[in-house]
């Protein structure tokens, strides 16, 4: 979140940022609040002082025989008393709309951000892995059908067991996806990334110190109850991604210099309720409920997070080297951006079935695999994450940064497509084949019951 002052003494920049993100805020409301909660705290504060030296008198007039002065003095102390009472419950009505009210202000972007609307207006950065990819079978089918015909990816059967927006892995298909797990947190150990295991159900506190509350409230899946309804930071979520728990495993503490840089990795499942709309777009695994993902999330001294956002994101760019995917990077506009980062790049990895009209001359379509994301002090501000160098030192807000080491569906698609053979089956990329006990091509299995008779 942004700093009460930062906000008072930069209202033009707040107003830049909130139209170039597309964010509608009162900002006027909350500097008005901002004003009145500053005069009533100094009024409070003067009504204090006059009381302590009315009390102070109080006794001295007694002492001095002047009952009548000191009655005065004590209907004063009283009145005093009350007003500074309703002063106080008024500026705890403003401290509560204030604090809501900057939940709900974006983080600044960058100065190097490039400024436009939506995402037509995005910046590609540079392509990685055109010049020698490999020959493709002539007609490429999209993963869906590839999947279905291979017997290794099951639609009908996910949205059997869990309703639409889920899918089932079985067979080649599930060991790849646990082999792609594998490999990405191999990878990214070799980076100097520790494991964590988190938790999957997260509580409203964390969803908040992340910004996925109260922003994005209507995306999540919650434990108990409706979105609609109103919730406590006790409160249950299945989380979205697992930037949530591992940015939170340092809520409200103060780390120290020397354990930053801090790395973390994590493999979860993730929960995300992810409408979209029907039609290849969204059809097959590409946008579905629940999806695994390998995380990183770095906790960085704020003079630092510039260098370790390009670290970040070459950290990630890593996996699609090793498995030879073509990719590209897309650097954000504004109006793209985000609510919480000051700077984001997309990796896209190369899906070539499905010919898209903002996909490469090649044809297919880009799928986002990753975001690595800068959010400065922003996050860190919401979850109370500081450190300071020395015991002796104040402490200050770090800055946090992470980036998908990649969406586990998304590369699924993007081999099951890229690694087609003319014989309908597919090549495991090279650098996944010890995870899969050396296999080499996927051919498919059999299908399972009356199914399998067809039509007959």
């Amino acid at each position: 979140m942004l700093s009460r002052q930062f906000v008072r003494e930069n209202p033009e920049v707040v107003r830049e940022a909130l139209d170039n993100k597309g964010v509608d805020v009162d900002l006027d409301r909350i500097l008005d609040v901002d004003e009145e909660w500053r005069e009533l705290k100094q009024r409070g504060d003067d009504l204090r002082h006059e009381r302590n030296e009315v009390s102070s008198t109080i006794g001295e007039l007694k002492a001095a025989g002047k009952e009548e002065a000191a009655e005065e003095a004590i209907e004063r102390s009283q009145d005093l008393k009350a007003e500074l009472q309703a002063i106080e419950e008024r500026a705890d009505e403003l401290e509560a709309e204030l604090e809501a009210s900057l939940l709900e202000l974006p983080q600044i972007p960058q100065e190097s951000v490039p400024v436009g609307a939506d995402e037509s207006e995005n910046v590609e950065r540079r392509r990685e892995g055109f010049d020698d990819r490999r020959d493709l079978p002539a007609d490429v089918e999209p993963h869906y059908d590839i999947g279905e015909e291979l017997q290794i990816l099951d639609f009908e059967r996910g949205a059997k067991v869990a309703g639409g927006g889920f899918y089932v892995a079985k067979g080649d298909g599930a060991r790849l996806e646990h082999a792609l797990i594998q490999f990405m947190l191999d990878v990214h150990r070799e980076q100097g990334y520790e494991d964590v295991f988190p938790p999957i159900p997260v509580n409203s506190a964390s969803m908040r110190g992340t910004g996925q509350l109260p922003k994005f409230t209507e995306d999540a899946y919650r434990v108990e109850g409706t979105n609609e309804e109103a919730y406590d930071d006790d409160d249950l979520w299945l989380l979205p991604t697992a930037e949530v728990p591992v940015t939170n495993l340092h809520r409200d503490e103060i780390l120290l210099g020397e354990d930053l840089p801090l790395k973390y990795q994590a493999y979860t499942p993730n929960f995300r309720q992810e409408a979209g709309e029907h039609g290849t777009e969204t059809r097959g695994i590409v946008r579905v409920h629940q999806f695994n993902k390998v995380e990183m999330v770095n906790f960085v001294r704020p003079e630092e997070s510039d260098e370790r956002f390009e670290g970040l994101v070459d950290e990630a760019e890593e996996v699609l080297r090793r498995l030879e995917l073509p990719y590209r990077i897309l650097e954000m506009c504004t109006g793209d951006l985000g609510f919480t980062q000051a700077k984001k790049y997309d990796i896209e990895v190369w899906a070539p079935a499905d010919d898209m009209d903002e996909g490469p001359e090649q044809g297919g379509r880009w799928l986002e695999v990753s975001s690595v994301s800068n959010f400065e002090d922003f996050q860190a501000r919401r979850a109370g994450i500081r450190y300071r160098e020395e015991h002796h030192e104040s402490a200050e807000y770090l800055h946090t940064l992470n980036g998908s080491g990649l969406a586990v569906p998304r590369i699924v698609v993007a081999i099951l497509e890229y690694y087609q053979n003319d014989d309908g089956t597919v090549t495991v990329p090279e650098a996944l084949r010890p995870y899969m006990g050396g296999t080499e091509v996927i051919e498919g299995g059999d299908a399972v019951g009356e199914s399998k008779l067809g039509g007959e």
